[in-house]
């Protein structure tokens, strides 16, 4: 796509190793006029570590619905601009979607490139399908959690949710009660950092192994979808 007719880049960021940042993505940061960051404090680390110097703008959850007709002014009048999140795709459980659908309504052209999104390496470490899986992102916090757990309980597809490190025990409590503590289960944590971790097991095995221990980092968890018709005729 040529470079002149794009006003949003959305550009994916490391989700921990720095150097697993795409040359394109270094590219575009390099050329737009300005870039909008869930955190400038995160981003502007990065954009240091790769020397480079452009104007930082916050566009997060809690201001994205006040700036977005701000930002579409500036993109009709023909500033370019690139989306990026703390780590991993804008997004996916990131700030992006409004964005990107405003963008769409006025007609203003987007370029999404590949990159870094935690689930993918999850997913495929598991060793559970990779065929057919559903992402859930995160789980509510409170209200309807239990509705949900109990629904995805009888889901046969690889299930696949993200969950922050102080929650994560009182999931992994609530997964026996719905899921049963047979049913296995990969959670990985701190991906691409020094401190990576995967711990795969039944959710039993893997509640007790996570109780012993201070849980810190970005939590994946995916779960081996419930055993039915698909996964039984998979291994006829």
């Amino acid at each position: 796509m040529d470079k002149e007719n794009v006003s949003l880049y959305v550009v994916p960021t490391p989700i921990g190793n720095l150097g697993d940042i795409t040359l394109r993505a270094l590219d575009i940061l390099k050329s737009v006029d300005s870039i909008l960051a869930e955190d400038t404090r995160t981003s502007g680390f990065l954009l240091k570590h790769y020397q480079i110097s452009k104007p930082l703008h916050s566009f997060h959850i809690f201001n994205e619905h006040k700036t977005l007709q701000s930002l579409i002014g500036k993109l009709k009048e023909g500033e370019t601009m690139a989306l990026v999140s703390d780590a991993g795709t804008p997004g996916i459980s990131d700030p992006g979607f409004l964005l990107v659908r405003e963008c769409l309504k006025h007609n203003l052209k987007i370029e999404c490139l590949p990159g870094a999104t935690a689930f993918v390496p999850a997913l495929v470490k598991s060793g559970f399908p990779t065929d057919r899986f559903v992402f859930e992102g995160f789980l509510p916090h409170k209200k309807g959690k239990q509705t949900l757990l109990k629904g995805l309980a009888e889901e046969e597809r690889t299930i696949i949710l993200y969950e922050s490190p102080h929650r994560l025990v009182k999931t992994l409590e609530q997964m026996v009660a719905f899921f049963g503590g047979a049913r296995r289960i990969s959670v990985s944590r701190e991906l691409t950092k020094l401190h990576e971790e995967t711990f795969t097991g039944t959710i039993e095995e893997t509640l007790a192994h996570f109780l012993q221990r201070e849980v810190k980092g970005e939590i994946v968890i995916v779960v081996n979808g419930k055993e039915g018709k698909t996964n039984k005729e998979e291994k006829d």
